[in-house]
C-alpha cells in the first residue's frame, strides 16, 4: 500500500505544470504593465524603457534586463538570480530583499536604489554605479565581486573578481 502511494505521488508530481515562463505575463511587462508576483522566467526585457514598473515578488530568474531603463521600478522580493542587468539604468528602483544571486550587474547605474536585505551572493558588480544606493552593507558586498571601477557608498569596498 505504501509503495502504491509513492507511485501515485510520483505520477502527480510528473504531471504537475512546469515552472517555465508565462508568455502572456512577459508580453504585458514588455508593453509596460506592472506584474507583481508574475512568472517572468527568462524574460527578454533588454533595451526596454519601463519606468515605475512593479515587479515585486516576480520570478525574473535568468531574465535579460541588459541596457534597459527601469527607473523607479519595484523589484522588492523578486527573484533576479542569474539575471543580466548589464548597463541598465535603475535610478530609484527598489531591490529590497531581492534575490540577485549570480546576477550580472556590470556597468549598471543604481542611483538612489534600495538594496536593503538584497542577496548579492556571487553577483558581479564590475563598473556598477552604486555610490548613492541605500541599504547596502559590507556583508552583502563581501559575497559579491567587482573591480576598481565599481562605485560604492563611502566606507564600503568589494572583493575583486
Amino acid at each position: 500500500m505504501k509503495r502504491l502511494a509513492l507511485i501515485a505521488a510520483a505520477i502527480v508530481t510528473l504531471a504537475a505544470p512546469a515552472m517555465g515562463q508565462n508568455a502572456g505575463e512577459i508580453a504585458r511587462v514588455q508593453a509596460g504593465s506592472s506584474c507583481a508576483g508574475c512568472n517572468l522566467f527568462q524574460a527578454d526585457l533588454a533595451y526596454r524603457d519601463l519606468p515605475n514598473v512593479n515587479l515585486s515578488g516576480a520570478r525574473l530568474r535568468q531574465a535579460n534586463l541588459s541596457l534597459s531603463t527601469m527607473n523607479g521600478a519595484n523589484f522588492s522580493r523578486a527573484d533576479l538570480s542569474v539575471s543580466d542587468l548589464f548597463g541598465g539604468r535603475f535610478t530609484g528602483a527598489s531591490f529590497a530583499h531581492a534575490n540577485l544571486q549570480n546576477a550580472n550587474l556590470v556597468g549598471a547605474y543604481f542611483g538612489s536604489a534600495n538594496f536593503a536585505g538584497a542577496d548579492l551572493t556571487g553577483a558581479i558588480l564590475s563598473g556598477a554605479e552604486m555610490e548613492r544606493v541605500g541599504g547596502l552593507t559590507q556583508a552583502q558586498l563581501d559575497t559579491a565581486c567587482g573591480d576598481q571601477e565599481t562605485r560604492l557608498p563611502a566606507g564600503l569596498r568589494i572583493p575583486v573578481c
